[in-house]
């Protein structure tokens, strides 16, 4: 079966500055590319609603915004093919020096081959898209690329890509999936309109607070990385 994969991050600063957040994350939303015509109509539909053309993005959460992203919370958690999954990594615990030649984009992107790599099942397809960015090493969404279809024998990652996120409303819902999840971890908010949109969600769809999920979570999965080893 061929599948999309749509992603962006949050909070990258704090992979070289510990102090900026308390966690960074990078998120995907998957979804069968056979339901890509679907979930676009579908996203369009909300934009027009509210009479909105440009991007959707957590950042541009506001009062004046406030139901057309619970009308976008509404469409992700009903729409059966669609599922999300958030890497959170604390930030003070990564060591750059240590594991990734104190080179920080190198780290990145391992983190980025942890949120694929797991979501990646037997006999599928996977089309990747990220949300595009000048990195130092040109060479990194390749490099990505090539590892996760060394360890994924059995499926086939024909190609990660990295897209303007203003073109694609798969990667915009990433953005905003995102934003989300690692505002939360972060304890950082302070605009009421994000606190009500997280109070939605946990009230009306997890029934609990937004924190990390067992990995048999297959709707809502949130991945905090365990960076100190033990068992």
């Amino acid at each position: 079966m061929d599948f999309e994969v749509y992603c962006d991050e949050s909070g990258l600063e704090a992979l070289n500055q510990k102090k900026a957040h308390l966690f960074m994350a990078i998120g995907g939303v998957w979804m069968p590319s056979e339901n890509r015509k679907e979930f676009k109509e579908g996203i369009n539909k909300i934009k027009e609603k509210h009479n909105i053309s440009g991007e959707l993005k957590w950042n541009k959460v506001s009062p004046a915004y406030f139901d057309l992203y619970k009308d976008l919370i509404d469409f992700f958690f009903t729409t059966e093919y669609i599922r999300s999954r958030v890497l959170i990594v604390e930030s003070d615990k990564v060591d750059n020096i240590k594991f990734n030649n104190a080179d920080a984009e190198l780290g990145f992107y391992k983190f980025y081959y942890q949120l694929l790599h797991h979501w990646i099942y037997d006999f599928n397809n996977y089309s990747i898209f990220v949300d595009l960015k000048v990195n130092r090493d040109k060479s990194r969404i390749k490099t990505l690329e090539k590892k996760l279809d060394l360890a994924n024998l059995t499926s086939d990652i024909k190609y990660i890509q990295g897209l303007p996120s203003h073109e694609s409303v798969g990667i915009q819902l990433a953005d905003f999936i995102t934003g989300l999840v690692a505002a939360k971890f972060n304890k950082e908010i302070v605009s009421e309109a994000k606190k009500g949109l997280i109070s939605h969600i946990e009230h009306n769809y997890l029934k609990k607070e937004i924190n990390h999920t067992p990995k048999y979570e297959e709707k809502f999965n949130v991945f905090k990385i365990n960076l100190q080893g033990g068992w």
